[in-house]
C-alpha cells in the first residue's frame, strides 16, 4: 500500500531539518527504500571516468545525477494538507521518511588528525567531562522529577478537595448530579489544555515517549525526539493530563524527559534557543549523544521508581544498541544521581531535610512484614498468576449489594446486603493473558485513531470525551457502591462518605478518587478486608478498559502505573480468594498478591523481564520477591508472546519504522545481500583508475562542504579563507542546512572538490554472497547507517541501508516482506 499520508506519524511532521531528501538519487529496485540518504561511494561505477589512480577530485559540472528538489519545503513550517476523512493504513508497511542516526565514526583524515593530536592528559580531560555530564543529567533529571510531583500533588490535591466537599455538601440534601458535572468540567479542563498543547504544539511528546526513544537507540532518527520544545510539552502535558483523572501514570514519560535533558546537556547548546555555550563540542555527533541518552532514560526510570540499578537494566534491555563496562558506570552514576536528588529535594520539600526516604516518585513501600513472607508451595500459585487467576464474587440477589455494614445508609428500595464471609467462586479473571487482550484491544484501537482521528482538532475532542467519561463512570460507581470501611488506620488521602455511616468512607472511591500512583500504594498495603471482592473486580473490569483506551490519546501519559493499578486490584482479589479457600490462613495476604498481580500485569503488557524484576524489587525495598516477580513476569511474558506483540514493540510497528531487533529472522539464512541490497547505486564519479570501492561520504558532509565552497579552484585563487575542520560539521550538527539553502552559481559547477580529507575511506563492506543474518548482524552490532555491497573486484554493486533489512519479518506465514510507503 503506497502513499499514505504523511499525517500518520509521531511527530505530525512531514521532515525534519537535514532529513528533506537524500542529496543523491540512486535508481533501485522497485519497493527500494530510497528514501535513506545515499552517501557518495567514490569511483564505485562502472561509468567512472578512468584517470590518474592518485585524482581525488570531482567535478561540480558533474552533479547532474544530484537532484536538488525544488519542492521540498521549510523544514520547520507544516505544509498545507488537505485532511482526507480516512487514512488507508497498515500495519505490514514500512516508512520511507525515517533515516538512520550515524553511529558509526566517519574515520577521515579529519577525525584521525583530531584523534592523533589528543596526548593522554587531553584523553582524561574528554573522559571527565562524560562524568561530568552524567552528573547533570542525573541533576536535572531528577529536579525535572521534583517538580513534576510537587505541581501534580499540589493541583490534583487541589482538585480532590474541591470536589470532596462539593459531594460532602450535596449528599445529605440531594443534588449530586451537579458534584458529577464539577468533577468532569474540572477533569476534560485539564485534559484540554494537555491535549492542545500537544496535538497543536509538538506532537511528539504524546505517549509516554518510551517507543520513541528505544527507535533512537536503535539508531532512527525520530523528528523532533530530543527537542527542548518536547521536553516542555512533555512535562507540561504529563502535569495536566494526571490532575486530569485520566488513567495514566507520571513515571513513564520521566524517561523520555531524562533522555531530551541528556542529549541538551551533552550537545553543550540549545538549537532550539540559538544559544551556544561553547562547550562539549567534542560529543557533537550521533554516537556520543546515544550513550549519554541511554543514560538520559536511565535516570528517568530511575528518578520515577527510586530504582538505579533497574534504569541501568532498563537501558540495556529495551534500548541501548551499544554497550561498554565504562558506559554502564557512568549510566549507573547518572541514575544514583538522579535519585538522589530527587530523594534530597523532596525531604526538604516534605519538612524533614535528613529523612531520605522519598528515593522516587512513587515507592510501593515496604513488604517487611510476618504476614509478608511467602513459602515454597505458594511458587506454583505465583506462575499461575501468570496465566490465569481465580476470582470470586459476593453470594447475592444482586451485583451491587456488597456488605456495607448495618449501619450503612442505603438508597430507597435497595434490598440488605447480605454478610461479606458468603461467597462462592464464580468466574475466571485472565492474569497474564490480560495483557495480551490489552494490546490487542489497543492496537485495534491505535488503526481507528491512525485512520479516523487523524486532525489535531479531532484528536483534542477524543481526549476530552475520554476525560469526561472517566469521571462519569468513577462517580457512577462510587454513587453505586456501598462497600463502606471503618476510617480508623486508614490511609486514605480524601475519605468520601457518600451513603456510608459516620466514620466509614466509600471503598470504591478509595480506588478512584486519587492519583493512581497513591492507589496502587493502598491496594498494596491496606489490611484485609479494607475491600471487598464485587469492589475489586469492577474496579479492575473498568479500569481495564478505561487504560486501554486512554493509551494512545494526544496527551503526554504513561501505562506503567495504570497496568501496576490493574494487577494490583486483582492480585488482590486473588489474595481474597486464596483466603477464603484456605480458611483466611496466615500467608494468603491479599497485599503480597496484589503486588504480584501488579507486576504479571505491567509484564503481560510492556514484556520487560529483567529489569522491571530489578526494578519491582527496589521499588519495594526488598530482595526477597524477587525470585516470584521473576517467575511471573517470565509466565507473563512468554504467555503474551504466544497471542501479540509487547505494547511498545507494536506502536512501533504501528508508524512504520524501520526497528531492527537483536536478531534477524530466524527464517532469512536463504537471503543473501545480492538479494536484499538496493542497486544499482549512482555514484559521483571520479577520476581514477581502476573503477574500485575508494571511500564514503555522507549528505550531510557534502552539504557542509557546499555550504563553505571548499572547491579546489577557490584553493588555487586563494579565496578560501582556511582549511575546514571538524568543529566546521559539529557546529552543523544536528541540523544541518537544508540543500534549497545552498547556492551553487553556474560557474561554480564547473569547480571541482577534493573529498580525500572528508570521506571515510575504510567503509564496512560485505560481499554481495553473503547472508541476509550476517549481514544485519553486522549492521546491527555496529550500528550503521549504510552497508557497502561489493564484488569480487571490490566494485559497487550495492548498498545495504536500515529500511532493506527492517522490511524482512518473521510473520505467522513464515517469512514476509514489508511494503514500502511515504507515511
Amino acid at each position: 500500500m503506497a502513499n499514505v499520508s504523511k499525517k500518520v506519524s509521531w511527530s505530525g511532521r512531514d521532515v525534519d531539518d537535514d532529513e528533506a531528501a537524500p542529496l543523491l538519487r540512486r535508481t533501485a529496485r522497485p519497493g527500494t527504500p530510497a528514501g535513506e540518504a545515499t552517501p557518495l561511494l567514490n569511483g564505485a561505477g562502472p561509468a567512472a571516468v578512468r584517470a590518474s589512480p592518485h585524482s581525488a577530485f570531482f567535478r561540480i559540472g558533474q552533479m547532474s545525477n544530484v537532484e536538488l528538489d525544488d519542492e521540498l519545503l521549510d523544514p520547520d513550517t507544516d505544509p498545507l494538507h488537505p485532511f482526507p476523512k480516512e487514512i488507508p493504513h497498515n500495519e505490514k508497511l514500512l516508512s520511507l521518511k525515517y533515516e538512520s542516526l550515524d553511529y558509526d565514526n566517519s574515520e577521515n583524515q579529519l577525525f584521525l588528525e583530531e584523534e592523533r593530536r589528543i596526548n593522554h592528559t587531553a584523553f582524561r580531560t574528554v573522559e571527565i567531562k562524560r562524568w561530568v555530564i552524567c552528573a547533570m543529567i542525573g541533576i536535572l533529571t531528577g529536579l525535572v522529577a521534583c517538580f513534576i510531583d510537587i505541581v501534580v500533588e499540589k493541583l490534583a490535591g487541589l482538585k480532590y478537595r474541591v470536589v470532596k466537599d462539593n459531594i460532602d455538601k450535596f449528599t445529605a440534601r440531594g443534588g449530586l448530579s451537579f458534584s458529577l458535572l464539577l468533577w468532569a468540567s474540572l477533569n476534560v479542563a485539564f485534559v484540554l489544555l494537555g491535549s492542545v498543547i500537544v496535538a497543536f504544539i509538538e506532537p511528539v511528546a504524546a505517549g509516554s515517549g518510551i517507543p520513541q526513544i528505544k527507535c533512537f537507540l536503535n539508531g532512527v532518527k525520530i523528528p523532533h525526539v530530543v527537542r527542548l520544545k518536547t521536553l516542555v510539552i512533555k512535562v507540561s502535558g504529563v502535569i495536566l493530563s494526571v490532575v486530569g483523572g485520566l488513567a495514566v501514570g507520571k513515571e513513564g514519560p520521566m524517561i523520555h524527559s531524562g533522555s531530551v535533558i541528556a542529549a541538551g546537556v551533552s550537545q553543550g547548546r540549545s538549537t532550539s534557543l540559538k544559544r551556544d555555550f561553547k562547550i562539549f563540542e567534542y560529543f557533537r555527533r550521533d554516537t556520543e549523544k546515544r550513550d549519554f541518552v541511554s543514560a538520559g532514560a536511565a535516570a528517568g526510570v530511575s528518578a520515577a521508581f527510586g530504582a538505579p540499578v533497574g534504569g541501568v537494566l532498563f537501558s540495556l534491555e529495551e534500548g541501548a544498541s551499544f554497550w561498554n563496562q565504562f558506559l554502564t558506570w557512568r549510566i549507573f552514576f547518572a541514575s544514583m544521581i538522579s535519585t538522589f536528588t530527587l530523594n534530597f529535594v523532596l525531604s526538604i520539600y516534605h519538612g524533614n531535610v535528613w529523612d531520605l526516604s522519598s528515593p522516587g516518585l512513587i515507592n510501593f513501600g515496604r513488604f517487611d512484614t510476618e504476614t509478608m513472607v511467602y513459602t515454597i508451595h505458594e511458587i506454583p500459585i505465583f506462575i499461575a498468576m501468570g496465566v490465569t487467576d481465580l476470582g470470586n464474587t459476593p453470594y447475592s440477589e444482586s451485583p451491587w449489594d456488597v456488605s456495607p455494614p448495618p449501619s450503612g445508609r442505603l438508597l430507597p428500595g435497595q434490598p440488605a446486603p447480605l454478610p461479606e464471609s458468603r461467597t462462592r467462586s464464580s468466574f475466571l479473571v485472565p492474569g497474564g493473558i490480560l495483557g495480551a487482550v490489552f494490546n490487542a484491544l489497543n492496537y485495534w484501537l491505535t488503526m481507528f485513531r491512525i485512520r479516523y482521528i487523524h486532525r489535531p482538532c479531532l484528536q483534542v475532542i477524543e481526549a476530552m470525551l475520554v476525560a469526561a467519561v472517566t469521571a462519569t463512570v468513577a462517580f457512577v460507581l462510587i454513587y453505586s457502591s456501598r462497600d463502606c470501611q471503618p476510617l480508623q488506620g486508614s490511609s486514605v488521602s480524601y475519605p468520601l462518605q457518600l451513603f456510608c455511616a459516620d466514620g466509614e468512607y466509600n471503598s470504591m472511591a478509595a480506588a478512584f478518587f486519587n492519583t493512581p500512583e497513591k492507589s496502587v500504594v493502598s491496594l498494596f498495603h491496606d489490611p484485609p478486608g479494607s475491600y471487598n471482592p464485587m469492589t475489586l473486580g469492577l474496579f479492575t473490569l473498568v479500569y481495564f478498559f478505561l487504560a486501554c483506551w486512554t493509551y494512545g490519546l494526544t496527551v503526554s501519559a504513561g501505562v506503567f502505573i495504570p497496568s501496576l493499578l490493574i494487577g494490583a486490584a486483582w492480585g488482590r482479589l486473588f489474595g481474597i480468594s486464596l483466603s477464603y479457600l484456605t480458611g483466611a490462613a496466615v500467608w494468603a495476604d491479599p497485599g503480597k498478591y496484589a503486588l504480584m498481580g501488579a507486576a504479571a500485569q505491567l509484564g503481560g503488557i510492556v514484556r520487560m523481564t529483567l529489569s522491571l524484576t530489578v526494578i519491582m524489587m527496589e521499588a519495594t525495598s526488598n530482595v526477597t520477591y524477587g525470585f516470584p516477580i521473576m517467575l511471573v513476569l517470565m509466565t507473563a511474558k512468554i504467555v503474551g508472546d504466544v497471542f501479540i506483540e509487547g505494547l511498545y514493540d507494536m506502536h512501533i510497528q504501528l508508524q512504520s519504522v524501520p526497528f531492527l531487533h537483536w536478531e534477524a529472522p530466524v527464517t532469512s539464512h536463504s537471503l543473501t545481500a545480492r538479494e536484499v541490497m538496493s542497486t544499482p547505486v549512482t555514484c559521483l564519479r571520479r577520476r581514477e583508475k581502476p573503477a574500485r570501492l575508494q571511500g564514503l561520504i555522507l549528505r550531510s558532509q557534502l552539504i557542509v562542504l557546499l555550504k563553505h565552497k571548499v572547491f579546489i579552484e577557490r584553493s588555487c585563487m586563494g579565496l578560501l579563507r582556511r582549511r575546514l575542520r571538524l568543529k566546521d560539521f559539529r557546529d552543523a550538527y544536528p541540523r544541518f542546512p537544508p540543500i534549497q539553502s545552498i547556492h551553487v552559481s553556474q560557474d561554480e559547477r564547473e569547480c571541482t572538490m577534493d573529498l580525500s580529507e572528508f570521506m571515510n575511506p575504510s567503509p564496512y563492506t560485505v560481499p554481495q554472497e553473503a547472508s541476509l543474518p550476517r549481514v544485519f548482524k553486522l549492521f546491527r552490532a555496529l550500528g550503521l547507517r549504510h552497508l557497502v555491497v561489493v564484488d569480487n573486484c571490490n566494485q559497487v554493486v550495492g548498498l545495504v541501508t536500515r529500511k532493506d533489512l527492517a522490511r524482512y519479518r518473521l510473520g505467522k506465514g513464515g517469512l514476509e516482506e514489508l511494503s514500502l510507503a511515504q507515511t
